[in-house]
């Protein structure tokens, strides 16, 4: 990285996993690197009825979006230096990786838990609800997220077969108010997430018929 005095300082895209409920920050996970490239899908929640065209032009509600990345990380540099990063030392990039794929997991507890209602006769177990991810690239962009996919190319390995270099593809589902209510954190999140895409859409720059080759809508 440039040290040079008058360089921007680098933002790096993450996930931040929140308390669903108070909000409070209960672990970062940002990117060793920032991938090139990001990926992302919408489709709109529109009436299907081919039969009423009263409904054409009406949405039932705001557009699924999924985005995709590709991350890398490596343990070179944390090696170089093995008395300032033991964990890299010891246990390679596991532990960047298990952060990730725990995303997926309910915790061992929440399991554990279950299993004892399970023995002891209760007849309903509440689903484990996980702490509310949101995919950060930059501040203007802090959005809520389901981990729909995970997959991880593991590239080299130290004598111990602790992964050094890795590839991470990941794919997020966007939850908007349609799946977690005006109420809830991640929905008043998502709002401010549409507001800002509403802010921008404005500072577009318009065109005009000509640009188009019409002088009128016919």
């Amino acid at each position: 990285m440039s040290t040079f005095p008058g360089s921007p300082k680098l933002l790096r895209g993450g996930l931040v996993l929140v308390d669903p409920v108070s909000g409070a920050v209960l672990r970062v996970i940002a990117l060793q690197y920032n991938p090139d490239t990001l990926s992302r899908t919408l489709q709109p929640k529109a009436v299907t009825d081919p039969q009423d065209r009263s409904q054409a032009l009406r949405l039932t509600g705001t557009p699924v979006e999924t985005i995709k990345l590709e991350a890398e990380i490596d343990a070179t540099d944390q090696l170089e230096f093995p008395d300032q990063n033991p964990d890299a030392a010891q246990l390679g990039i596991a532990p960047q990786i298990a952060a990730l794929e725990t995303l997926l997991y309910p915790t061992s507890g929440q399991l554990q838990s279950n299993d004892a209602m399970q023995s002891s006769g209760t007849l309903e177990i509440t689903p484990a609800e996980t702490p509310l991810a949101l995919f950060v690239w930059s501040k203007e962009r802090v959005v809520p997220v389901r981990l729909t996919d995970f997959s991880v190319t593991e590239e080299a390995f130290d004598p111990k077969l602790n992964p050094l270099r890795a590839k991470v593809s990941l794919s997020l589902r966007v939850l908007s108010v349609d799946d977690l209510g005006f109420a809830h954190k991640g929905g008043a999140l998502y709002m401010v997430y549409q507001q800002n895409k509403e802010r921008l859409a404005q500072r577009a720059t318009g065109g005009t018929l000509a640009l188009l080759g019409l002088t009128r809508i016919p």
